[in-house]
């Protein structure tokens, strides 16, 4: 029986089965499976059977894309970076360095640093994660900030400040999206334009702020700190984080100095890595470069940093090199091993974007929804879709594909401002990358806060709703005064 004819609304059912599973029993694992197998089987025309065999084909196929398997080499080394600088007590220098200048010595200006840091890392939002939570995790977790605080600090301040300062892959594919319209001499200040209404980005970087300064909390977030401060549980009893305790919580060598340039220059290397790697990719645009070839090169060149720094004679407290390169290449093994949980769920999201995309869910919703609205309604509607298949699919990116095409003709022919329609565009694919818990950047976020990943959804998903609220009166608005 050819499902998608009988009953097309089933080509919905793969991520939303996944997520509400994720959401209900904890098991992201099994969740995410499930959600795969029942769309492979859609795929296929309704054999499980046959939708187990082309379960593994499209796992396969994940690696068939350069670009998600550079993410996944990426996620494997930065559980090597971790371990490198943990065991460096690069870190242990960090806090040290940090107190001594009054910062992270209270929950505000710890959660204050955490938020400047994201601001101040906007090259991709992979990387930022990974710096706000390498940076930050010692000093919330000295403090007893729950680790589902300190993953929200990550996921919030990486794919909202990528877009509103789009020097970076993020505005080079917008603008790549933009030309492909037929819009190139005016894409730029179109892009431009369209961050006044970036609403969802622009609300979730002020609030961010705000929560930090205030100390203001609710729902499950507010009892994650409670738990944290009144039991010092930084993890629910039960959680799974997304990286290995024996990461984690590794120890520094006895014979570290501990010594803040020994976390501070590989990650300022792989900082100024990302920007050459993206001047090298676009042949001298930083906007047209590849994120995911330059996210690569900046991790390598940072462990191999890393390697060479802690191998040089002085390196360790006795005058030697504090590791030989051959214990510097089984510590990057032990920290990759310990993100292996992590890889899986990547190539189960991976896998299953590409079955909601076979199954065209992005044009069905389309189809369902028309353009049948008032004028003034249209921009709000064109949030909420892109809210949704961002939601669903775990990709801003592929949100921005389906609805560009169609939103800015949409406004040429209606008379409604094209800045407006993108930037309507834009909030709904960052509040799915943002939200989702299929997104490759949540993902990252738990794994670089050492958090359980659903507790770290469920936590910020009241934040994330209300702050989707707030953008979609703001459209509303928009849309009537426009």
């Amino acid at each position: 029986m050819d499902w998608m004819t009988f009953a097309p609304w089933i080509v919905l059912a793969p991520p939303i089965v996944a997520i509400v599973l994720a959401l209900w029993t904890k098991e992201v694992y099994l969740s995410l499976l499930a959600g795969l197998w029942l769309g492979t089987t859609i795929l296929v025309g309704g054999n499980p059977i046959l939708g187990l065999r082309e379960l593994v084909d499209q796992m396969v196929a994940v690696f068939g894309d350069a670009g998600n398997t550079r993410i996944i080499i990426f996620s494997l080394l930065v559980g090597g970076l971790i371990a490198l600088v943990q065991a460096s007590g690069g870190v242990n220098g960090f806090i040290r360095w940090a107190q001594e200048r009054g910062w992270g010595t209270t929950r505000r200006s710890a959660e204050v640093l955490a938020w400047a840091t994201g601001m101040v890392i906007f090259v991709e939002s992979s990387i930022t994660c990974l710096i706000v939570g390498a940076i930050n995790r010692p000093l919330f977790d000295r403090l007893k900030i729950p680790r589902e605080k300190l993953a929200y600090y990550c996921d919030a301040t990486s794919a909202p400040v990528c877009m509103m300062i789009p020097l970076n892959g993020w505005g080079a594919y917008v603008l790549g999206l933009l030309a492909a319209q037929g819009i190139t001499s005016g894409g730029v200040s179109l892009l431009a334009g369209s961050l006044l209404f970036n609403f969802y980005s622009i609300v979730a970087i002020v609030f961010t702020l705000i929560l930090a300064i205030t100390g203001f909390r609710f729902g499950s977030m507010a009892r994650a700190e409670e738990r944290a401060q009144e039991r010092g549980e930084l993890l629910r009893p039960g959680a799974t984080p997304l990286i290995s305790e024996e990461i984690s919580e590794l120890k520094p060598l006895h014979r570290s100095r501990e010594r803040v340039g020994d976390l501070l220059v590989p990650i300022s290397v792989m900082v100024g890595a990302i920007f050459l790697g993206l001047y090298v990719t676009g042949e001298g645009d930083i906007m047209s470069g590849s994120g995911s070839t330059s996210v690569l090169w900046a991790v390598c060149a940072a462990v191999s940093t890393a390697m060479i720094m802690y191998a040089l004679p002085g390196s360790g407290s006795d005058g030697k090199p504090l590791m030989t390169p051959v214990q510097s290449i089984a510590l990057v093994l032990k920290g990759s091993s310990g993100l292996v949980g992590m890889v899986v769920l990547v190539v189960f999201a991976f896998a299953l974007g590409q079955v909601s995309r076979e199954l065209e869910m992005g044009p069905y919703i389309l189809s369902v929804v028309g353009t049948d609205w008032p004028t003034w309604w249209i921009p709000s509607m064109v949030f909420l879709i892109g809210c949704f298949i961002s939601f669903t699919l775990g990709s801003s990116w592929t949100g921005f594909a389906i609805l560009i095409p169609i939103a800015l003709p949409l406004a040429d022919g209606l008379g409604i401002s094209q800045a407006l329609m993108l930037g309507a565009v834009l909030s709904g694919g960052v509040f799915g990358d943002h939200a989702s818990p299929l997104s490759d950047t949540s993902l990252i976020a738990s794994m670089s806060a050492a958090s359980d990943h659903v507790d770290h959804i469920n936590s910020q998903m009241p934040y994330a709703l209300s702050l989707a609220g707030l953008s979609f009166l703001g459209f509303l608005i928009a849309g009537i005064l426009a």
